[in-house]
């Protein structure tokens, strides 16, 4: 089964506040006419292929905007973070494709690995941010998928360019299993990073890079 990961900027405190009751207008308009369709629609989708996953998504999505995420079940994970990835994806940039893998969390480990045996250090490594979790600053658990999809990653645009930088410098040493991958990454990181310079001299507050691991 492929993995479809898709990257988006925001500012994860807009993203976090939205489950701390704290909503502005624009937020609560956003939340109305994007983010409860959105989730709705989502949800039509599992059912049409017969998925039940044990609390619906826009239950899920009423569940985070509450502060709670304590529903039981197997695959309430699933729900919770289908729920949260809408309201990142209505925070920030539009997403934009970052790949397709089969296996990504087997993939990015090997090359995580790589990368570790050649200096880079932890919080660098693809499995440090793609497989991330939520902020640290929800203020409540919310529970893994129990297949570990969907996955939700970030990474502080201040680390784009240190990591770019990092790839770069040991990119003629690394397995040629991932050097291709290393070039991509750097050449992306690089674009986020003068993008995000660009956008700070406008006043724009994005902070964050976001990646969602659709199974």
């Amino acid at each position: 089964m492929s993995h479809i990961i898709t990257m988006s900027t925001a500012e994860q405190s807009r993203v976090v506040s939205y489950l701390q009751g704290e909503l502005d207008e624009t937020q609560q308009s956003v939340l109305t006419e994007h983010i409860r369709p959105a989730a709705q629609r989502d949800q039509l989708s599992l059912e049409r292929q017969g998925i039940d996953l044990g609390l619906t998504i826009p239950e899920a999505l009423d569940h985070l905007l509450a502060g709670y995420a304590d529903a039981e079940g197997d695959h309430v994970g699933q729900a919770y973070y289908k729920a949260l990835q809408h309201i990142i994806d209505w925070s920030g940039s539009d997403p934009m494709d970052f790949g397709v893998y089969s296996k990504p969390s087997t993939f990015f480990g090997s090359m995580g690995e790589e990368l570790q045996r050649l200096g880079v250090p932890a919080g660098l490594l693809p499995l440090d941010f793609l497989f991330a979790g939520p902020p640290d600053e929800i203020p409540f658990h919310i529970p893994t998928p129990m297949d570990g999809y969907p996955a939700i990653g970030r990474l502080p645009l201040a680390q784009a360019k240190p990591l770019a930088d990092a790839y770069a410098e040991v990119l003629d040493r690394m397995d040629s299993a991932f050097s291709q991958e290393a070039k991509r990454l750097i050449e992306m990181m690089q674009n986020e990073h003068d993008e995000w310079q660009t956008s700070l001299k406008y006043g724009y507050t994005m902070d964050t890079l976001f990646f969602a691991l659709q199974g």
